[in-house]
C-alpha cells in the first residue's frame, strides 16, 4: 500500500494565501502535483465545499480540510506549517497548521483507517507539539507514518471502553453511550469520538463510543446500551439504526461541539440521565430491546422491507404536493379544467390557460359547464399544471430512492432513470418497484469492481451511472416493461369496474390493511397502492380507492378519541390527554394519534381498530365516494364527490371501533386505574399522514 504522505506534500513556515481557500488550493495543488488527483480545481471545489457545512478549524491552532472526491486517485495527506496563521474558523483563533486530508469517491478500507488515525493522533498534545517543532520534510513524513503505521492504527482506531476513574467519584458509577458521525466520516468523526473518551476519562464517567465513519463501525453491545443512563448523539449527519438507542435521555449537536465542548456534553448528557422529562430518543425501550436482538446483520426480508419504505416515504412528498395541487385546480378551476381544450391543437385547458395567460393577461370566458373562468380559473390552470409536473416525479422517486436504499449514492442514476423509463412504458409503480431494485444491485456491484488507479477518478461520476443505467432500463425497455404495463393495465381495468360486491370486499380489505399496524409496511402498501393510481385523468376505481384509504386511515385516532371520552376511567391521564388530541388528529388524517393506544395494549386496540376501519372502508367503497387528494383528512372536503356520505362512513367507522375497543378494554377489568402510567407515545411512527406531517413529540419529553 502506497504512503499517505511524501516530503512532495510538505509545506514548512509557508505562506500559502491570506485565507483558507487559498490554503486549501494551495495543497489541493500539491496532491495533484505529486500525480495524485486528477485536477487541483476540483479537489480544491469539493473540499471548500465540505468546507461550507462546517468549519474544520480546530481548537489549537490546527485546521483539517478534508473531503471525499473523485478528482482523487490516491489517499493523500498534504501537510502546510503556515506563515502566517489563517482563520479556519476555530474558535480560538488562526491555525498555523493544516493537513489536507483527500479521499477518493470510493476509497478503500485500508487508507480510510490509515486517514482516520491521522485524524485521532492530531487531539494528541505531544503530537501536535511535534510537528511545530519539526526541521525538515522528512521530519514530518516520519511522524506521520508513525502514527498511521499498521501497527499503530488498531489502538488508534478503536480506544478500550474507559471506567471511571477513582479521582472523580461524583461520576463513579455513571454510564454514557455516544455515536459520532460526519459526512465524510474521516476526521470529524473519530476526533469527537476521542474528546469524548478522554474527558469522560477524566470525569470519571464510563463511556462507549461508536464510531459510523468511513472506516468501517462496530455497533455497540446491546447490553452496554441498555444499562446506559443517556446517549450522546455527536452527529452531522442520521444516525444509523438508531431504534437501538429508543427510549434513552438524548443529547444531541454537531461533531465541532463534542471537539470544542465535551466536557459539557458529557455534563448535559448526566443531567439528561436525572430529568423525567429531557428529551429522549424517540421510540420506546421494547422497540430499543427488539432492534439489539435482531442481530447486527438484518434480515433479508428486513433490508426488502427497509428499501421499498425508503423509496415509499421519499416519494411521498411529490404525491402530497402533486395531488392537492391537483385537487385545487379542481375546486379553482372546475372539474373539465383537464380536459382537452378544442382552441388549442392538444393541450387541455390547465396547459392552454397557464402557458399562453398570465395574472395580468386572464383566459378568455369559459364556454363549457363546469369551467370556470378569469382569475379562479388561471389560478385552476396554474395549479393543475404544477400538480401534474409535481406527479411526473412519482415512479421516478420512487424507483431513484429504493436504489439509493440499496446502493447509497450510486443508485439514484440508475433508478430515477428507470423509473423514468417505467412511466414512459406504461409500467407504473410496478416497474418504479423492480426497476429500483434491479438499479440499486446493478450500481452495488460496479461500485465495488477494483479498478486501475487511472480508472478510479471516473467510476462513480462516470462508470456508475453509465453501466447502472444501462443495465436497468436496458432490462426495463427490452424485456420487463411490457410484461409489467400489461398487468398494471389489467390490473387498473379490474379496479375500475368495480362496483357492488366486489366493491365492498375491496373496502374491507384495505380497510383492515390501514388499521393493522398503523404505519408499517401493511398500511404503507394500502397507501401507495391508493396515491399512485391519483393522477389528473384517474379512473373512477382509483378515486375510490383514494377515497377508501383515507376514509379508514382517519378510524383509528377518532375511535381511541372517543372511547377515552365515553370511559375516561379506563385510560391513564395520559392517554386521556393524548385522546383528546386524537380528535384533530383523526379528523386531520393522521393516523399516529392511535399509536401510543396500541403499544399499551395492542391486542385491544389493534383489532378494535381494524373492526373500525373495516366498515367504514366497506361504506364508502360501496357508496362509490371519490377523492382526488391523497392527504387532510376532512379539510379536503373539496375534492371529494360526496363529502357527507365521506364524513358519515368515517363516522360510523368510529362509533364501531370505540365500542369495540372500550367492551374489550372493560373485559376482566375494573376501572382505568390499572392501566399502565408509562404508555408511551410512539407518534414518531410512521403513518399514512406522517409521511407529510412532522412527528409529534415522545411523552418522556419535548418535540426534537
Amino acid at each position: 500500500m502506497s504512503a499517505l504522505i511524501t516530503t512532495e506534500l510538505v509545506a514548512l513556515d509557508a505562506d500559502l494565501g491570506p485565507d483558507k481557500g487559498s490554503v486549501v488550493h494551495r495543497l489541493a495543488a500539491l496532491v495533484a502535483g505529486a500525480g495524485r488527483a486528477t485536477g487541483a480545481d476540483a479537489l480544491h471545489e469539493d473540499a471548500m465545499a465540505r468546507e461550507a457545512k462546517a468549519a474544520t478549524g480546530l481548537p489549537g491552532g490546527i485546521a483539517i480540510p478534508h473531503c471525499r472526491s473523485a478528482a482523487v486517485t490516491q489517499a493523500s495527506l498534504a501537510f502546510a506549517r503556515l506563515q502566517p496563521k489563517v482563520d479556519f474558523g476555530a474558535p480560538d483563533g488562526p491555525a498555523d497548521l493544516a493537513f489536507l486530508i483527500a479521499a477518493p469517491e470510493h476509497g478503500d478500507a485500508d487508507h480510510l483507517t490509515l486517514l482516520t488515525a491521522l485524524a485521532r493522533a492530531l487531539v494528541r498534545p505531544e503530537f501536535v507539539a511535534s510537528l511545530r517543532a519539526a526541521g525538515s520534510a522528512e521530519e514530518v513524513v516520519a511522524l506521520v507514518q508513525e502514527v498511521v503505521s499498521p501497527a499503530e492504527t488498531p489502538a488508534a482506531a478503536a480506544p478500550a471502553p474507559q471506567t471511571p476513574a477513582p479521582s472523580a467519584p461524583a461520576h463513579a458509577g455513571r454510564s454514557l453511550v455516544a455515536v459520532s458521525a460526519c459526512p465524510t466520516g474521516i476526521a470529524h468523526t473519530y476526533m469527537a469520538a476521542d474528546k469524548l473518551t478522554a474527558t469522560a476519562e477524566e470525569m470519571g464517567v464510563e463511556l462507549h463510543v461508536e464510531t459510523q465513519g468511513s472506516s468501517g463501525s462496530t455497533p455497540l453491545d446491546p447490553a452496554v446500551i441498555a444499562r446506559a443512563d443517556a446517549v450522546i448523539f455527536a452527529v452531522d449527519v442520521g444516525v444509523k439504526d438508531r431504534e437501538r438507542f429508543a427510549g434513552k435521555p438524548l443529547v444531541q449537536s454537531g461533531t465541532k461541539r463534542a471537539m470544542n465542548e465535551p466536557e459539557v456534553m458529557i455534563r448535559e448528557a448526566l443531567a439528561a440521565a436525572d430529568d423525567p422529562d429531557a428529551r429522549r430518543v424517540p421510540g420506546t425501550a421494547a422497540d430499543g430491546a427488539t432492534a439489539a436482538a435482531s442481530g447486527d446483520r438484518p434480515s433479508t426480508g428486513a433490508e426488502i422491507r427497509r428499501w421499498l419504505l425508503t423509496g415509499v416515504s421519499y416519494m411521498i412528498p411529490f404525491v402530497a404536493a402533486g395531488g392537492l395541487l391537483i385537487a385545487l385546480g379542481f375546486l379553482f378551476g372546475g372539474y373539465q379544467i383537464v380536459n382537452s381544450d378544442p382552441s388549442a391543437d392538444g393541450l387541455t385547458f390547465a396547459q392552454n390557460w397557464a402557458f399562453n395567460n398570465t395574472f395580468f393577461n386572464l383566459p378568455d370566458a369559459a364556454s363549457l359547464e363546469g369551467l370556470n373562468d378569469g382569475f379562479w380559473g388561471y389560478l385552476g390552470a396554474l395549479c393543475t399544471v404544477l400538480g401534474q409536473a409535481a406527479f411526473t416525479f412519482l415512479v421516478p422517486a420512487l424507483a431513484g430512492y429504493i436504489a439509493y436504499a440499496i446502493a447509497d449514492r450510486p443508485g439514484i442514476v440508475p433508478g430515477f432513470v428507470v423509473g423514468a423509463i417505467s412511466v414512459t412504458l406504461s409500467a407504473g409503480f410496478l416497474g418504479g418497484l423492480v426497476g429500483g431494485i434491479i438499479a440499486g444491485f446493478a450500481a452495488k456491484w460496479i461500485a465495488g469492481w477494483k479498478l486501475p488507479t487511472f480508472a478510479r477518478g471516473l467510476q462513480p461520476v462516470v462508470i456508475i451511472p453509465l453501466l447502472a443505467t444501462l443495465i436497468s432500463s436496458g432490462l426495463m425497455v427490452a424485456v420487463l416493461g411490457r410484461p409489467l404495463a400489461n398487468v398494471l393495465s389489467g390490473l387498473t381495468d379490474f379496479l375500475n369496474g368495480l362496483t357492488g360486491t366486489s366493491a365492498l370486499l375491496l373496502g374491507l380489505i384495505l380497510g383492515l390493511m390501514m388499521c393493522f399496524d398503523l404505519g408499517g409496511p401493511v398500511n404503507k402498501a394500502a397507501y401507495l397502492f391508493a396515491t399512485t393510481g391519483l393522477t389528473a385523468d384517474a379512473g373512477r376505481g382509483s378515486l375510490v380507492i383514494m377515497a377508501t384509504v383515507m376514509a379508514a386511515g382517519m378510524v383509528p385516532p377518532l375511535a381511541m378519541a372517543l372511547s377515552t371520552a365515553i370511559r375516561p376511567r379506563l385510560y391513564t391521564e395520559a392517554e386521556r390527554d393524548q385522546g383528546k388530541a386524537a380528535w384533530l388528529l383523526g379528523a386531520s388524517f393522521i393516523s399516529e394519534g392511535a399509536i401510543p393506544f396500541a403499544a399499551a395494549d395492542p391486542l385491544r386496540v389493534i383489532p378494535s381498530m381494524m373492526l373500525g376501519g373495516a366498515t367504514t372502508g366497506a361504506i364508502v367503497a360501496t357508496a362509490g365516494v371519490e377523492l382526488r387528494a391523497p392527504h387532510g383528512g376532512v379539510f379536503v372536503f373539496f375534492a371529494m364527490s360526496n363529502a357527507v356520505l365521506f364524513i358519515v362512513a368515517v363516522l360510523v367507522g368510529m362509533v364501531v371501533g370505540a365500542l369495540a375497543v372500550t367492551v374489550a378494554k372493560s373485559i376482566g377489568r375494573k376501572d382505568a386505574d390499572v392501566a399502565p402510567e408509562d404508555a408511551v407515545d410512539l407518534a414518531h411512527a410512521h403513518s399514512p399522514a406522517s409521511r407529510t406531517a412532522p412527528a409529534r413529540p415522545a411523552v418522556a419529553g419535548p418535540a426534537h
